[in-house]
């Protein structure tokens, strides 16, 4: 990890197409602005730590008997979709 000071309108650049700029410090508040291209996906860490818990909440909630019905379905589909 690196670890680096920056002050108000300092700017880090990430390759050639991100950039990090410093907009203000509070006392326990550092507001950054990051402009990246669009294809980027920029998301908070504790943002996908959520979605991480929740997709595996969900898969332990999930019974073995709706899966067997969800592959018994998808079966059905693909022998009326040959004819």
């Amino acid at each position: 990890m690196l670890v680096i000071s920056r002050k108000i309108n300092e700017k880090i650049k990430i390759g050639d197409d991100i950039e990090i700029v410093i907009l203000s410090i509070d006392k326990n508040q550092i507001k950054i602005g990051i402009k990246a291209p669009k294809n980027i996906s920029i998301l908070r860490g504790e943002l996908i730590e959520n979605i991480k818990d929740e997709n595996i909440k969900a898969a332990q909630d999930i019974d073995i008997s709706t899966i067997k019905n969800f592959s018994k379905v998808i079966n059905e589909n693909k022998s009326t979709c040959k004819s």
